[in-house]
C-alpha cells in the first residue's frame, strides 16, 4: 500500500496504482519532467545500461560535521495557510516571520518520549530541516510526502523517497511546516535524481531520491537551515529518530526506536501512526546525526501505519549524492 498519498489525501489501494497517481496527481507528465537519472549498479542488484524514458510502475510495492549547526533565522516572508473567511483554501497569505515557536505548547522532547512511541516533533534545529512536499499552495491538504535537507557541496539538496515523485514540475518543499505556516519559506524543486535500479524497474532497494531546490531570496537552503550528513553502511540495529508529515495532519511526527534488518537491502522500524504522507521521512541516527534511511522501499514504506521500512543506504545512495552535487 505504501506511504505515498495522492492530492486527495488517500493512500493508493495498492502499489500498482502509483503510475496513474504520478501521471494525474502530484507532478505531471514525464515529458516535461527534466528528471536526471544516474546509472548506478549495486553488486547483486539487476540493472541495465538503458534508461527508461517513462516512469516505471514500482515493484511490490561525508562524515558528520564536527561543528554544531547554528539555529537558522526564519525567512523574511513566510507563507501562511489561508483563512477560509479571507479567500478560501487556495489563497496563500503572508505571515510575520516566526522568531520563536509560538504555534502550540512545546511538545515532548525526544529524550522524554519512550522508545517506540510517536508524538509531535519538537520545534528544534533538527526538525526544521524536515518538511513537507507540496503540489499546490502551501497549506492544509496540499502536501503529499516528507523530505529533509542533507549536507552537500552545493548546499541545495534534499532527500525523499523515489516513489514520491517522478518530476519536479510544480513541486515545492516547505521545511519546518506547522499548522499551515512556512516559517523558513517555500523552496522550488528544480531537479529529481534517482538511481538506475529505480528508474529501470522500480527496484524497492533503490527507493530514494535526491532533489535540488532553487535558491530563495539569494540564499541556499542549507545556508538557512543546515543539513544532516548522509550516512551509509550504518549498523542494522542503529537507534534513529523517525520523522514524517501525515497527509491528513499539519504537524510533524517523531518516534525514536531501534531499527532491525528486514532483508538483504531493507531496514525496518516499529513506530506507530506513520500513515500516508510520511514517505520520504528521514531515519536520523541518534549517535551520529546522519540520515541513514527514508520511509520507502519494501511496500513503498509499509502496508501498516505501525511499521516502516527503508532501502539500505550503501554506496549506491552515496554515488547518487555525488552525481546530484
Amino acid at each position: 500500500m505504501g506511504r505515498h498519498t495522492r492530492q486527495d489525501g488517500r493512500r493508493p489501494l495498492r502499489s500498482a496504482a502509483l503510475t496513474s497517481v504520478l501521471a494525474v496527481g502530484v507532478v505531471g507528465a514525464m515529458a516535461t519532467a527534466g528528471v536526471f537519472t544516474v546509472h548506478l549498479r549495486h553488486p547483486g542488484r539487476p540493472s541495465t545500461d538503458t534508461v527508461a524514458m517513462t516512469a516505471p510502475a514500482p515493484a511490490a510495492t561525508a562524515a558528520p560535521s564536527s561543528a554544531p549547526t547554528p539555529t537558522p533565522a526564519p525567512a523574511a516572508t513566510p507563507a501562511a495557510a489561508s483563512d477560509p473567511a479571507a479567500g478560501g483554501p487556495d489563497t496563500v497569505q503572508q505571515a510575520a516571520p516566526v522568531t520563536a515557536p509560538t504555534l502550540l505548547a512545546p511538545p515532548a522532547a525526544p529524550s522524554d518520549t519512550a522508545p517506540g512511541t510517536t508524538a509531535t516533533a519538537p520545534d528544534d534545529a533538527e526538525s526544521r530541516r524536515v518538511g513537507a512536499l507540496f503540489s499546490g499552495p502551501t497549506g492544509p491538504g496540499h502536501h503529499f510526502c516528507t523530505a529533509s535537507v542533507i549536507d552537500s557541496p552545493g548546499r541545495d539538496l534534499i532527500l525523499t523517497a523515489a516513489h514520491c515523485l517522478s518530476s519536479a514540475n510544480g513541486v515545492t518543499f516547505v521545511p519546518g511546516y506547522r499548522d499551515g505556516l512556512a516559517p523558513y519559506g517555500s523552496w522550488q524543486v528544480t531537479e529529481v535524481y534517482t538511481a538506475d535500479g529505480w528508474r529501470n524497474g522500480g527496484d524497492p532497494d533503490e527507493d530514494f531520491a535526491i532533489l535540488a531546490v532553487a535558491p530563495r531570496d539569494g540564499r541556499l537552503i542549507e545556508d538557512v537551515l543546515g543539513g544532516n550528513p548522509l550516512g551509509t553502511d550504518a549498523s542494522w540495529t542503529a537507534q534513529v529518530r523517525l520523522y514524517g508529515y501525515p497527509a491528513g495532519a499539519e504537524l510533524p511526527r517523531l518516534c525514536t526506536n531501534t531499527t532491525s534488518r528486514q532483508d538483504t537491502y531493507q531496514r525496518r522500524i516499529d513506530c506507530p501512526s506513520f500513515p500516508g504522507g510520511t514517505s520520504g521521512g528521514p531515519f536520523v541516527d541518534t549517535a551520529t546525526g546522519r540520515v541513514i534511511g527514508v520511509i520507502g522501499g519494501y511496500q513503498q514504506g509499509g502496508d501498516t501505519e505501525d511499521t516502516s521500512y527503508s532501502a539500505a543506504f550503501d554506496h549506491t545512495v552515496a554515488e547518487l549524492l555525488a552525481e546530484a552535487s
